[in-house]
C-alpha cells in the first residue's frame, strides 16, 4: 500500500542525479578530432580511467597518456552512486572468503592500503568531496536477520575489522528508525565522499599533470596497427547534454597509442570476450531536501556513517554534509540483451517503491520532500567483484565488473591494469583475483530468464524470513548468483 504522502513528496523531484546538478561542474573540455600519437590511451573518464591515467602520470611524468570519455568524466556511475568509499576489494569479506579463501588475508591488506592511499590522494590534490571515513552501519529490520548480522561480525573480528555488535537501543542510538532491531558497525573500513567532486577532483588532478582529456569522444573500433594500437573515434559538440554518449554525426579522430586502459566497465565493451562476462543493471537512488533542525534532530545520525540493511534486496543510505539523505537500491533491473539507454535511468514504479520504503524507516519524517530521482547501470558479473585481463598481445589491458564497490575498488583495478600493461609478474598480477576469470552468463534469452528467476527469488526470500528457493540454493553451490 502506498502511504499518502509519497506521491507528494515524489512530486517535483528533478530527474537527475543530484550530485552532477550543481553550479561547480566543470566546463567539458573539446572532443578530440585529428590525429594523435599517446603512450597510453585511457578510454573512459569514471574513476577507473581516471585513477589509469592519474597513477601512470605519477609513476613517468614523461609517459604521454590521453584519455578520452563519450560524456564528460564522471558522468555515469561515477558520478551518480552513493559515495560509499570501501577498503573491500571483494564485494564484501564473506564473498571473498568463499571465493577467494587463500589469498584473503592478503587482499584484505591491499584494501586497506587502498583505502588510505585514496584519502592520501585527495589530501596531496586538495579534492575537496567531503570524505570522511565514517565506517558503514549495517541494520537488521526482520528478526531473522540479527544471526546473520552477529555471524558476519564475528568473521570481520577475525580478520581484523573493529566491529561493534549494536542492540536495539544501542543502533536507533546512533540512528533512530522504529524498523531497527539491531545493527553492526564497521567503524573504519568506509569512508563516505561525494562522488561527483571525487570525479572532477581527479580529473583536475590529472589535468595538472599533464594528462591530455578530451571529453564527449565515444571511441567507435579498436585495431592493431604496427607495433601499437588504432582508436578511431567520433567527438561530439560539448554543448550535447552531459550523459548522453556522442552519436553517429561528429568530428572523426584517430588515436595511435603504445597501450591502452579500457575501462568503459558497463557500457557496451570494444572487446567482444567481455560481453558475456558483464551484465549492465539499473540501480535507483532518491535525493531529499535538506532536513530542518526538528527533523535532523528526531533522527540523531551524529557520526554520519553510511547504513544498509541487510535484506537480499538492501536498500543504502547516507547523510550528506548539507544534511540531504541519499536512499537508494532495492531494485536492480535488468533489460534485455544487455540494454542500455537514456530513458531506462527513469523508473517510476521504483521510485515510489523507494519512497514508501523512505518512509517506513523514517515516519518522523513525513512531510520531507525529495529533490532528485534517478538510476543509471553497474556492471556486475558472476562474482559480483572486478576481474582483469589483457588483449592484442598484452598492448591493452581491462578491469570491469565492480558491482557497485568500485569507489574504492577501481584505484586497485587501476595500479592492476597498469601493472598487466607493464608485462613481467608483480605482486598484483600473481593473484588469483586477477589471475581468474569469472563464470560468463548464458546468453540470450536464458540470460534473462535467469536472472529474472534469481531476481524474484531473493524477495521471495526476503518475505520468508530468509528463506532460500531451490534455484537460489542451485547457484549457492554453483558459487553464481545475483545479488542488488
Amino acid at each position: 500500500m502506498i502511504l499518502p504522502h509519497t506521491g507528494r513528496a515524489l512530486a517535483d523531484a528533478t530527474p537527475v542525479p543530484y550530485w552532477l546538478d550543481r553550479p561547480e561542474r566543470p566546463d567539458p573540455l573539446p572532443p578530440l578530432h585529428g590525429t594523435h600519437p599517446a603512450d597510453l590511451l585511457v578510454v573512459g573518464g569514471g574513476y577507473g580511467g581516471l585513477w589509469s591515467a592519474l597513477l601512470a602520470k605519477r609513476a613517468d611524468p614523461q609517459r604521454d597518456v590521453l584519455l578520452v570519455e563519450a560524456g564528460t568524466c564522471g558522468w555515469a556511475a561515477s558520478g551518480r552512486n552513493g559515495g560509499f568509499c570501501a577498503a573491500s576489494l571483494t564485494h564484501g569479506l564473506a564473498n571473498g572468503v568463499a571465493r577467494f579463501p587463500d589469498e584473503i588475508d592478503e587482499l584484505e591488506r591491499l584494501g586497506r592500503e587502498n583505502l588510505d592511499a585514496i584519502a592520501a590522494t585527495i589530501a596531496e590534490y586538495d579534492i575537496d568531496c567531503d570524505f570522511a571515513r565514517t565506517g558503514e552501519l549495517s541494520v537488521a529490520v526482520a528478526p531473522y536477520q540479527l544471526a546473520g548480522l552477529a555471524e558476519d561480525a564475528g568473521l570481520a573480528r577475525r580478520h581484523g575489522h573493529r566491529v561493534r555488535l549494536l542492540d536495539a537501543d544501542e543502533v536507533r542510538a546512533e540512528v533512530d528508525s522504529p524498523t531497527y532491531l539491531g545493527g553492526s558497525w564497521d567503524a573504519d573500513r568506509v569512508a563516505m565522499l561525494d562522488p561527483a567532486r571525487l570525479a572532477w577532483g581527479l580529473r583536475r588532478a590529472c589535468l595538472t599533470l599533464g594528462v591530455r582529456i578530451h571529453e564527449h569522444t565515444r571511441v567507435t573500433g579498436l585495431r592493431r596497427e604496427g607495433a601499437g594500437l588504432r582508436a578511431d573515434t567520433l567527438g561530439s559538440p560539448s554543448s550535447r547534454p552531459a550523459g548522453r554518449a556522442t552519436g553517429e554525426g561528429g568530428m572523426p579522430g584517430v588515436v595511435r597509442a603504445r597501450q591502452v586502459v579500457l575501462a568503459t566497465n558497463a557500457f557496451p565493451p570494444l572487446l567482444r570476450r567481455l560481453r558475456a562476462r558483464t551484465v549492465p543493471v539499473y540501480d535507483y537512488a532518491l535525493m531529499t531536501e535538506p532536513l530542518t533542525g526538528a527533523q535532523r534532530a528526531s533522527i540523531g545520525w551524529r557520526n554520519r556513517q553510511g547504513l544498509a540493511d541487510t535484506g537480499n534486496q538492501f536498500h543504502y543510505y547516507r547523510i550528506t554534509d548539507d544534511g540531504r539523505i541519499l536512499f537508494g537500491g532495492y531494485d536492480a533491473v535488468y533489460h534485455y540483451g544487455n540494454r542500455v539507454a537514456p530513458e531506462l535511468a527513469q523508473r517510476q514504479a521504483t521510485f515510489t517503491a523507494l519512497a514508501e520504503h523512505f518512509f517506513t524507516t523514517f515516519p518522523q519524517l513525513a512531510g520531507l520532500r525529495f529533490s532528485h530521482r534517478w538510476g543509471g547501470v553497474i556492471d556486475t558479473c558472476t562474482r559480483f567483484c572486478a576481474y582483469f585481463g589483457t588483449a592484442y598481445g598484452g598492448r591493452l589491458a581491462y578491469a570491469s565488473g565492480y558491482t557497485g564497490l568500485g569507489v574504492g575498488a577501481t584505484r586497485f583495478g587501476a595500479r592492476v591494469m597498469l601493472d598487466l600493461l607493464a608485462g613481467g609478474s608483480t605482486p598484483l598480477t600473481r593473484l588469483d583475483l586477477v589471475r581468474r576469470a569469472p563464470l560468463p552468463f548464458p546468453p540470450e534469452p536464458v540470460r534473462a530468464a535467469g536472472i529474472h528467476l534469481t531476481r524474484w527469488s531473493l524477495a521471495r526470500a526476503d518475505a520468508h524470513d530468509g528463506r532460500r528457493n531451490h534455484w537460489l540454493r542451485t547457484l549457492d553451490r554453483l558459487g553464481l548468483g545475483f545479488d542488488s
